[in-house]
């Protein structure tokens, strides 16, 4: 009998700080890395899995509005929101397949490539991330 993986907002949640984490590696978010997400969270996010918030929206929005809420003074840094993603991935791999792993390395290098290609900081960022994934 195969176990279907449940999603939970809070993945969403952190998926969300991550890839904020991933934009701010330069010290700055651009528009086009948040559009970037958005484009990629519709085309590819929403068919994960069917759960939904409170709202009756589809969970992998939440995504989008965890950046939004930090792009707009979250107060946290890089650093802090990329913690707090290995952190959550530390505490729940069972949510973490093959897939699931792939699917975060391309968002994370789409984002940092829609400006300007990649910079160091954006590459030593996407480097740590892709060792944390095979862990």
């Amino acid at each position: 009998m195969k176990t279907k993986k449940k999603m939970t907002l809070k993945f969403y949640q952190n998926l969300g700080k991550l890839f904020y984490a991933i934009a701010l590696a330069d010290k700055h978010v651009h528009d086009i890395e948040f559009d970037k997400l958005k484009a990629l969270i519709k085309q590819q996010w929403l068919d994960v899995d069917v759960l939904e918030d409170d709202f009756s929206t589809d969970a992998a929005y939440q995504i989008e509005f965890v950046f939004d809420w930090l792009n707009k003074g979250g107060d946290l840094n890089a650093k802090t929101c990329y913690d707090a993603f290995v952190n959550y991935k530390n505490e729940q791999p069972h949510l973490f397949t093959e897939s699931i792993k792939k699917l975060i390395l391309r968002t994370a290098r789409a984002i940092a490539a829609s400006f300007s290609g990649l910079n160091k900081s954006e590459l030593i960022m996407l480097a740590k991330l892709d060792i944390e994934l095979k862990k």
